[in-house]
């Protein structure tokens, strides 16, 4: 298959600082050494540096969705599979503009549907699904090109289990779809019966058990297995048109022993074997 890595690094407006080291980390890791070698045409690309000298988180980090969304459409256009490594989980708002996708199904350990009006600490990062599904931050999401939310009943949320208060109150009004990492391929089959055709795959590392593998600062207890990931990722990846993915959130400054790299090449590895089968 071929396929364009797309790197984001970038953290809360900061370039290569935090999570934004972690896309040029999981490269020197091996990732793409892995893809490249499971048969794969690969290209890397880095968005560079992007927004204003004062990296105002907010300016910046839709800035970086302007440009990964310009990287991922032209990708599409010359037939490549689209995985961008991000710092931040925002930027899945450019990828899904760039594939024009109408669905998605988003790995977290946070839910990250806070709003200007719910959340108690302002991280624009907490924010990121809630402006994926139109639900914020809604003027400057119109400047990634073409970018239109997705309805948040073609939404499929799987194993938030760190959730603020507000946060559950919204999900609870909203018609997202919940699941826990065993089940959650099949209820991503009910994207498909309700008329999804292009699904973007989010994969925020900390949704793993922090037992088996730490990613970042932020670890809430529970949560799958390396293993258990890859196996939904892929079963996802038999069964729904996935049309891109992001993978965000790592801070090799938590990885002492660099173990998060391979790990996630081994992920991408079999999912793109499992799109291939489609």
């Amino acid at each position: 298959m071929k396929l364009s890595v797309i790197l984001a690094p970038y953290d809360s407006g900061h370039y290569q600082s935090g999570f934004g080291q972690g896309p040029e980390a999981l490269v020197a890791g091996g990732l793409v050494d892995a893809l490249t070698l499971a048969g794969h045409d690969v290209t890397v690309e880095d968005i560079g540096q992007v927004g204003d000298a004062q990296e105002r988180e907010i300016a910046t980090g839709f800035a970086v969705c302007r440009a990964v969304g310009n990287k991922v459409g032209n990708a599409i256009d010359h037939d490549r599979f689209p995985i961008v490594l991000a710092g931040n989980c925002l930027t899945a708002a450019g990828a899904v503009a760039g594939e024009v996708a109408d669905s998605i199904i988003w790995f977290d350990q946070h839910g990250d549907i806070n709003t200007p009006d719910t959340s108690s600490f302002g991280f624009l990062d907490g924010m990121a699904l809630s402006t994926v599904l139109g639900l914020c931050w809604r003027p400057m999401a119109k400047t990634i090109r073409g970018f239109r939310p997705v309805d948040p009943s073609r939404c499929l949320l799987v194993d938030a289990r760190d959730l603020d208060p507000d946060e559950r109150k919204l999900l609870d009004t909203l018609p997202v779809m919940r699941a826990d990492c065993v089940n959650a391929a099949e209820k991503a089959g009910k994207l498909n019966a309700g008329g999804a055709k292009r699904t973007h795959l989010h994969l925020d590392l900390d949704v793993h058990n922090p037992d088996f593998l730490q990613v970042n600062r932020y670890a809430a207890p529970g949560g799958p297995s390396p293993e258990q990931l890859r196996e939904a990722v892929c079963s996802i990846g038999r069964s729904v048109p996935v049309t891109g993915v992001t993978v965000s959130a790592y801070d090799p400054a938590f990885d002492p022993k660099g173990e998060v790299p391979p790990v996630t090449g081994y992920l991408l590895v079999d999912l793109v074997a499992a799109l291939e089968r489609i």
